[in-house]
């Protein structure tokens, strides 16, 4: 039996309805529909005039608390994000894609970021109406401090995934400088903004994790307790591997984060958006208590792959079932 949920029932506030626009959110991201396309943005738009729920991404800022700590964590992020990047080098370095992608561990090593990886870039990836004259992309991740993330849906885990998105865009901005300075070009793209493209599905390809029942990531290193951003760039980066780990199939069989969403917005079953069958999280039932609770991150939290030191031992005992199965 499912535990007591402290967080049900969840009635959205009347002054944020108000706000919704005609169409839903499910629409603008095109549930149900069986042809693919472009996403387009539905929230985090850089100009929130420019998207249907604007005026509801107004209300997620009006409901922040006046907090010292958020307030540095954001100047610290928007001096990343406004820092000078150097002009390309007109000597270009040459080196095997192989020795391209293997020096992204340095920005590993020295603790800019925990993941990184590289892979083909796809227009389908760009949000409606972008485009990019570039070939690659290199995703990186940031992990959470999980002692700071479990107070979730308190207002200090929103100020810890502040934190991560600002450790995100400046390695993505690192790394940006490092390629322009070896005659490369690059850009970076940052979160939690809604820029050039869509962060998850370039982050599957490129082997950080599976999609996880709750509409994120999850791998055996960091559960889903990461942020993400993003390099575009030409330089001729080797792919590296996609990885499984059985995350899908144990998804649909668990129900944790279904039982753990105040809004009950997490679906048991998966739903076929923009041509692609896909676990979706319900955005119009979402989002209200999203924009009155810091952000949420409940079912990131409350996800086992999440915990520390759990996720690995869960894809070593997945990975023993499915040998035994194939033996079988």
């Amino acid at each position: 039996m499912a535990k007591l949920n402290p967080y049900r029932p969840f009635t959205p506030n009347p002054d944020m309805v108000a706000r919704c626009p005609d169409i839903t959110g499910n629409e603008i991201n095109g549930v149900g529909e069986i042809e693919p396309r472009r996403p387009v943005p539905v929230f985090w738009a850089p100009n929130p005039e420019n998207i249907a729920f604007g005026e509801v991404q107004k209300w997620f800022y009006m409901c922040q608390p006046d907090s010292p700590d958020m307030v540095a964590e954001r100047a610290k992020r928007q001096a990343v994000l406004d820092s000078i990047l150097p002009d390309v080098n007109p000597v270009t370095v040459e080196q095997s894609a192989n020795a391209w992608t293997s020096s992204l561990d340095r920005f590993v090593g020295s603790g800019d970021c925990e993941m990184v990886g590289a892979t083909a870039m796809k227009p389908e990836w760009l949000f409606e109406g972008q485009k990019t004259e570039f070939e690659r992309v290199i995703m990186l991740g940031v992990n959470h401090d999980y002692d700071e993330l479990k107070y979730a849906p308190e207002f200090r885990a929103g100020v810890e995934v502040v934190r991560q998105y600002g450790r995100a865009a400046a390695v993505a901005k690192k790394i940006t400088a490092w390629l322009l300075e070896q005659g490369w070009n690059a850009e970076a793209v940052t979160g939690p903004m809604a820029g050039k493209l869509v962060m998850i599905p370039p982050a599957l390809e490129c082997g950080f994790g599976e999609l996880g029942k709750h509409g994120s990531l999850i791998n055996p290193e960091f559960g889903s307790s990461f942020r993400l951003s993003a390099v575009l760039t030409n330089a001729p980066f080797a792919d590296t591997p996609k990885r499984e780990f059985g995350i899908d199939e144990f998804c649909s069989k668990c129900r944790i984060c279904e039982d753990a969403c105040p809004p009950i917005a997490i679906e048991p079953d998966k739903k076929v958006v923009r041509g692609v069958e896909r676990w979706y999280v319900d955005f119009d039932k979402c989002i209200p208590y999203f924009t009155e609770n810091s952000g949420c991150a409940i079912c990131i939290v409350e996800c086992p792959w999440s915990l520390p030191g759990v996720g690995i031992n869960l894809a070593q005992k997945l990975a023993k079932r499915s040998a035994r199965n194939k033996t079988d």
